[in-house]
């Protein structure tokens, strides 16, 4: 379990040297998740060393939103005040994303449809 937690942890540091050194507008553990994926694809062997480890972490996510409900709760007042903008900036930024993604799907959807057409005799 060690070995595998410490490989997961050399992902992120990677990761994160990655984005420091290049600077790039991205996550760390975001580049080091993408470098795992890819090192699985590559190694397939190495998701049964690390397979138990991740599902570990993952049955204990629900601890890691410890710090982030108490940081809620210690701004509490702040989110009171401020509850206008974070509702106004929530239903924009939600409609927004929900706008791009049915955009981005008809495109492709018309995107493949007319190479389906191309394809066919």
């Amino acid at each position: 379990m060690i070995p595998a937690l410490a490989a997961l942890l050399v992902f992120q540091l990677i990761g994160e040297a990655l984005v420091r050194t290049l600077a790039v507008p991205v996550p760390g553990p975001v580049v080091g998740m993408a470098l795992l994926l890819l090192t699985l694809v590559l190694r397939p062997s190495l998701l049964h060393a690390i397979k138990p480890t991740a599902q570990t972490l993952l049955q204990h996510l629900s601890l890691l939103f410890v710090p982030a409900g108490v940081g809620v709760m210690l701004h509490l007042q702040r989110l009171g005040d401020e509850a206008l903008a974070i509702g106004v900036a929530l239903v924009v930024s939600t409609l927004v994303g929900l706008a791009s993604a049915a955009l981005t799907m008809a495109w492709l959807m018309k995107r493949v449809g007319s190479r389906a057409d191309e394809d066919t005799p």
